[in-house]
C-alpha cells in the first residue's frame, strides 16, 4: 500500500509555506493546533463565493437558486434581521425541513455575527420547547410542520419572532416573501473567529439535549481538513499508481441526504460544496430510488450520508437501470461504514470510490477521514486523524496508552467546540486542558489509523442518530404501569444499531409493547421509541452496585421474543 506516499504527502501539505501549514496558537488557555492560512471566519468563506454567480446552488424538486440569487436573498435575509432588531452575538433558530431557506437563514446569520440555532426537525412539541427556551433565540424561522407543533403549545415562542417558511403564517408572524423582499446590500459585521457561529443540539446523558456551540474558528477548520484530506489522499494515491488526476477537477455536485441540522449535511457536505461552487442537491426524504433518478438528472459526484443510505442505494432493484457514472465517491459519516460495505461500494459504481470520516458535534465535523485505497486496504478503520488534531487514547486511570490498546479517545484542536450553552459542569466534563473526551473506545495502529471498537457513553447510534439510553429509560418510566426498564442497542443491518428495552410492569398492571411505544411517541421523537421489547417476569438483572447488566441482557434476550 502507499503508506510512504501518503506521510510523504502529509508533510509536504503541511510544512512551512504550504497550504495547510500548521500553527501552535492559544485558545481559552490551551494550545491547539490550526491551520495558518485559514479564512478568519465563514463570512470570508461565504463572500468568495461570489465569483460563481452564475452556477446553480441550490436544487430542490423543480426550483434552482444560482449563487447569484443565493448571495441577494442572503444580503435580504441578513438587512430583514438587523431592521428587527437582531445584533451580532444574538441567536435566529431554523426549525426545518432540508429547504433551500435553512442553507440561506444558515449564511446570512454567519455574515453577521448572529449564531445561527439548527433545532432537530425530529423533534415533538415538548422537544422543541425545550430548545427554544434553552437557546432563546430572537427570530424563529420554521416551515408548516414546525409551527403546527408550535400550535400544540403556544407559549414554547416566547419573546421570539416568529417567520413561516413555505407556510400560512399564523397571526402575529411574518411571511418569508417580506423576509427576501427587503433588500440591501450585506451589512458590513466584523467577526472574532472565537465568535459562536451556531448552536447545534446533541443528545445528553441526562436525557436533555446540549446545545454546542460551534465557533467560526471551528468551522472553518473542519472545511479545511476536509480539504487536506482530499488533496493528501490524491497526492499520495497519484505518486504510488502514476495516474495522473484530471487536469481541471469536476465541479462538485452533492446529494445532501441527512438533515442539515447535523454537521454530517452542514459543515462537510455543505461547507466543501460551497467552497468549491458546487451545486447542492435537496431532497424532500431519503428514498434510494428517488435519489438514484437525481444522481442520473443532475449528474451528481458525490451520495453522502449515513452508511444505511449507500447500502440501499448500490443495492437498489432499479440501480442498474440509471447512469450513476458521474458519481466520484460514495459514503459518509455518522455511523462507521461496515467493512463489507466497503468493498461493496468499491465494485457497485465503476467510477467512484468508497470514503467514510469519523467526527462528532463536539468537533464541528470530521476527526478522521480515509477513502480509496487507504479504505479499501483497511476498511475497519475509519482514517488518520486530520492535521489540526492532537489525540491519545487514554486508560481508565487516565493513563495514555500505546499502539494496539484500546481506551477512549480523547481529541484536541482547532476544530473543537467552545462549549455548551448554559451547561458549565456538561463543558466542564467534556473538556480538559482543550482536549474533549469523544466518549469513543479506540485504537490506534502503527500508521496512526484509529480503529472505533465501542463508545464509552451509554448511547445508541441509529441511523447515525445519537439517541441516550437515560433519554428514552425516563420516558418510559414516566408510564404508571412500568416498574423498572433498562434501554440498550441492539445490531440492526440497515441502521447500525435500533433501541431496546427490557421492561417490568408494576404487579398486577398489563401493559402491551404497543402501548408502551405510544406513550413514547407522545413525549420523545419517534425514532427514539424502542423498536424491540421484552416485558419480563422478574426482575431486571443488576451487579453489585445495583446497575443493570445491559450486556447480559444483549446477549440473553432474544430478538424473535421481543414484542
Amino acid at each position: 500500500m502507499h503508506y510512504a506516499e501518503l506521510n510523504q504527502a502529509w508533510a509536504e501539505l503541511t510544512q512551512p509555506g504550504a497550504p495547510f501549514e500548521i500553527e501552535t496558537i492559544n485558545v481559552r488557555g490551551a494550545p491547539i493546533r490550526a491551520f495558518k492560512n485559514a479564512p478568519p471566519n465563514v463570512r470570508a468563506l461565504w463572500l468568495s463565493t461570489a465569483a460563481f454567480a452564475e452556477r446553480d446552488y441550490l436544487v430542490y424538486e423543480d426550483e434552482r437558486i444560482t449563487y447569484a440569487e443565493a448571495h441577494r436573498q442572503v444580503a435580504s435575509i441578513a438587512n430583514w434581521m438587523f431592521s428587527r432588531g437582531v445584533k451580532p452575538g444574538d441567536r435566529v433558530a431554523i426549525a426545518m425541513r432540508n429547504y433551500p431557506e435553512w442553507m440561506l437563514i444558515y449564511w446570512a446569520c454567519a455574515c453577521t455575527g448572529v449564531a445561527a440555532v439548527g433545532m432537530n426537525a425530529w423533534w415533538t412539541a415538548p422537544e422543541m420547547a425545550y430548545g427554544l427556551a434553552d437557546s432563546a433565540p430572537k427570530i424563529l424561522f420554521a416551515d408548516a410542520e414546525r409551527i403546527a407543533r408550535l400550535e400544540e403549545q403556544p407559549g414554547m415562542l416566547g419573546e421570539a419572532l416568529l417567520v413561516a417558511v413555505r407556510a400560512e403564517p399564523p397571526a402575529g408572524a411574518v411571511a418569508w416573501s417580506e423576509v427576501i423582499a427587503h433588500g440591501g446590500a450585506l451589512p458590513d459585521v466584523a467577526i472574532d473567529p472565537e465568535d459562536d457561529l451556531c448552536i447545534f443540539y446533541t443528545s445528553g446523558t441526562t436525557g436533555f439535549p446540549k446545545g454546542a456551540q460551534l465557533t467560526h474558528r471551528s468551522c472553518v477548520s473542519n472545511l479545511m481538513n476536509m480539504m487536506f484530506a482530499g488533496q493528501v489522499s490524491g497526492l499520495a494515491t497519484q505518486r504510488a499508481t502514476g495516474v495522473e488526476p484530471p487536469a481541471t477537477p469536476p465541479i462538485p455536485v452533492t446529494l445532501v441526504t441527512t438533515p442539515l441540522f447535523h454537521v454530517t449535511a452542514n459543515n462537510c457536505g455543505a461547507y466543501a460544496t460551497t467552497a468549491a461552487g458546487g451545486k447542492m442537491v435537496l431532497m424532500y426524504r431519503w428514498d434510494a430510488g428517488e435519489a438514484l433518478k437525481l444522481i442520473e438528472r443532475e449528474r451528481c459526484t458525490t451520495a453522502s450520508g449515513v452508511p444505511v443510505m449507500a447500502r440501499e442505494l448500490i443495492s437498489h432493484p432499479d440501480f442498474d437501470k440509471y447512469d450513476t457514472s458521474s458519481l466520484l465517491s460514495v459514503g459518509g459519516g455518522g455511523a462507521q461504514l461496515q467493512p463489507d460495505l466497503v468493498a461493496k461500494i468499491d465494485k457497485a459504481v465503476a467510477t467512484a470510490r468508497p470514503n467514510t470520516g469519523y467526527g462528532m458535534t463536539e468537533t464541528s465535523g470530521i476527526i478522521t477521514s480515509i477513502a480509496g485505497d487507504f479504505f479499501v486496504d483497511k476498511p475497519a478503520s475509519c482514517g488518520r486523524a486530520m492535521p489540526t488534531f492532537e489525540t491519545k487514547v487514554v486508560g481508565d486511570n487516565g493513563e495514555e496508552l500505546g499502539p494496539g490498546q484500546p481506551g477512549e479517545l480523547w481529541v484536541r484542536g482547532s476544530s473543537v467546540i467552545k462549549g455548551y450553552i448554559n451547561r458549565p459542569e456538561a463543558t466542564a466534563e467534556s473538556l480538559t486542558d482543550g482536549w474533549l473526551h469523544t466518549g469513543d473506545v479506540a485504537w490506534l495502529d502503527e500508521e496512526g489509523f484509529i480503529y472505533l471498537v465501542d463508545r464509552k457513553k451509554d448511547m445508541v447510534l441509529r441511523g447515525g442518530e445519537n439517541i441516550y439510553c437515560a433519554e428514552v429509560e425516563s420516558t418510559i418510566h414516566q408510564h404508571p404501569a412500568v416498574a423498572e426498564c433498562c434501554v440498550f442497542g441492539v445490531p440492526d443491518d440497515r441502521l447500525g444499531e435500533e433501541v431496546a428495552a427490557a421492561i417490568l410492569l408494576q404487579q398486577g398492571e398489563t401493559l402491551t409493547a404497543e402501548a408502551i411505544r405510544e406513550h413514547c411517541i407522545a413525549l420523545i421523537a419517534r425514532h427514539k421509541a424502542p423498536r424491540y421489547i421484552w416485558l419480563l417476569d422478574k426482575p431486571i438483572p443488576r451487579n453489585a452496585n445495583g446497575k443493570f447488566l445491559k450486556r447480559e441482557l444483549r446477549e440473553t434476550l432474544v430478538i424473535a421474543e421481543a414484542s
